[in-house]
């Protein structure tokens, strides 16, 4: 919503989403038509798997759409040395942006400086990308949101999300006011998973969302009716 209060026009609202696709089945026919309709649409990037950033990138030569790959997705249990030679090898390939999976399980033993030191790390490898650090906050306490929040931005992280859309829950509005609330604003908030309609969107951006990730993007900017396999 803008500053009074209202929805965001469609091409304002386009401006503002990743158009997604991280379905383990997705071919290059779907890698091709995702990047056509961000082309069309006027999205802000395309999200894909790492192996589709290349593709993506010739799909979208000439077009004002960025390619941003997902990286140690869903679990983000992958060491800290491949998560950043997989976002390393994504900006070779052509990705401007990179979404990575924090560390979840030493987030949730108290091993503050093993997330920081895991952001910190792909920071290190592609410190010319712009970071989103993926919290899963379905699987987090309170107080471990506002840890993690505080960890990405200590380690150069440029935006926080909240979820991969794989881990058993996605935005609600109160984790992106609390995300929000932490980071400040300075630093970019993604409001991604189950965010299937425009409401659900405007909800997400007036709590304080900067981004929005989704797969039902066609949807949100009424160019299509729900896609069925959107999560």
């Amino acid at each position: 919503m803008n500053a009074a209060g209202e929805p965001l026009a469609p091409d304002r609202l386009a401006a503002m989403i990743d158009h997604t696709l991280l379905r383990p089945d997705a071919t290059p026919a779907d890698v091709s038509r995702l990047c056509a309709e961000a082309a069309a649409c006027g999205f802000h990037a395309v999200c894909v798997n790492p192996l589709w950033v290349a593709p993506a990138r010739r799909a979208l030569a000439g077009a004002p759409v960025a390619v941003c790959s997902v990286i140690a997705f869903p679990f983000g249990a992958t060491p800290s040395a491949n998560k950043a030679a997989e976002a390393a090898r994504a900006v070779a390939d052509g990705a401007s942006e990179i979404d990575m999976v924090i560390a979840i399980g030493a987030l949730k033993a108290g091993d503050h400086e093993a997330v920081r030191a895991d952001i910190a790390a792909v920071r290190q490898a592609v410190p010319a990308a712009l970071l989103k650090v993926i919290l899963e906050t379905a699987l987090l306490t309170e107080a471990e949101k506002v840890a993690a929040c505080s960890l990405a931005v200590a380690a150069g992280a440029d935006f926080v999300k909240t979820s991969t859309g794989y881990g058993g829950g996605g935005a609600t509005v109160a984790d992106v006011a609390l995300m929000r609330r932490i980071v400040g604003p300075k630093i970019g908030v993604k409001a991604s998973g189950g965010i299937r309609d425009l409401a659900t969107a405007n909800a997400m951006i007036a709590a304080g969302a900067s981004r929005i990730g989704a797969s039902a993007s066609l949807v949100l900017v009424g160019a299509a009716k729900m896609p069925a396999d959107s999560y």
